[in-house]
């Protein structure tokens, strides 16, 4: 069993900032690509950002420049450090990973969602 568990979410003023942390801990082969999701009210869930097991990453075009993606492998955790935070990034956000969990299945795992509430 493989589980995603997620913090770091809260409220923040606008230009504030946030990190979200992902850990994933289990029966874990090896762990490919990783990113975060959001979903506001009312809309379908979006890709925010993701790093491959190389550790490239890539982003929504509406957080370039403001959001980071990273891993850190030793401790299978994704991060999203969120600066110059804005009302519209205000979501449920959702850590994804590919992970195996032998040498020939790969499965796709959800974290539980953290809320990021941008208000002032």
């Amino acid at each position: 069993q493989v589980q995603l568990v997620e913090s770091g979410g809260g409220l923040v003023q606008p230009g504030g900032s946030l990190r979200l942390s992902c850990a994933a801990s289990g029966r874990i082969f090896s762990i490919n690509g990783m990113g975060w999701y959001r979903q506001a009210p009312g809309k379908q869930r979006e890709l925010v950002a993701a790093i491959s097991a190389g550790g490239t990453p890539n982003y929504v075009d509406s957080v370039k420049g403001r959001f980071t993606i990273s891993r850190d492998n030793a401790k299978n955790t994704v991060y999203l450090q969120m600066n110059t935070l804005k009302p519209e990034d205000t979501a449920v956000y959702y850590c994804n990973a590919r992970i195996s969990v032998n040498r020939y299945a790969e499965y796709d795992y959800w974290g539980q969602g953290t809320q990021v509430t941008v208000s002032s």
